[in-house]
């Protein structure tokens, strides 16, 4: 049974840092595509960054370019993403996902919350 479990999210001031964490367990994490979506309130899913099955790929969306690291530790099967100079637009919750493609078809974890807030 595939599992993904996000967490990490929380409360953070504009320009603060926050790393989320997702453990993987029941599919074959260390050969396959990784990524982190996001759902701000009253929008849809919101692509944010992929890295390949190695980690010596990775590619963002220009609206966290710069700010975000997205990284992935394949012996503890667990995917991160580094959050830093946080803005309020930001505020979403944060779902780690299976594979690429279509953002409505990849499996998700349940989310964590970032809020971004003074």
């Amino acid at each position: 049974q595939v599992q993904l479990v996000e967490s990490g999210g929380g409360l953070v001031q504009p320009g603060g840092s926050l790393r989320l964490s997702c453990t993987a367990s029941g599919f074959p994490f260390s050969i396959v595509t990784m990524s982190w979506v996001r759902q701000a309130p009253g929008k849809g899913l919101e692509w944010v960054s992929d890295i390949n099955f190695s980690g010596g790929s990775t590619y963002y969306a220009l609206s966290v370019k710069g700010r975000f690291t997205i990284s992935r530790d394949n012996a503890k099967n667990t995917l991160y993403l580094q959050m830093n100079s946080l803005k309020p637009e930001d505020t979403a919750v944060y779902y780690c996902a299976i594979g690429a493609g279509n953002l409505a078809n990849r499996q998700r974890g349940q989310g964590t919350q970032v809020t971004v807030s003074s």
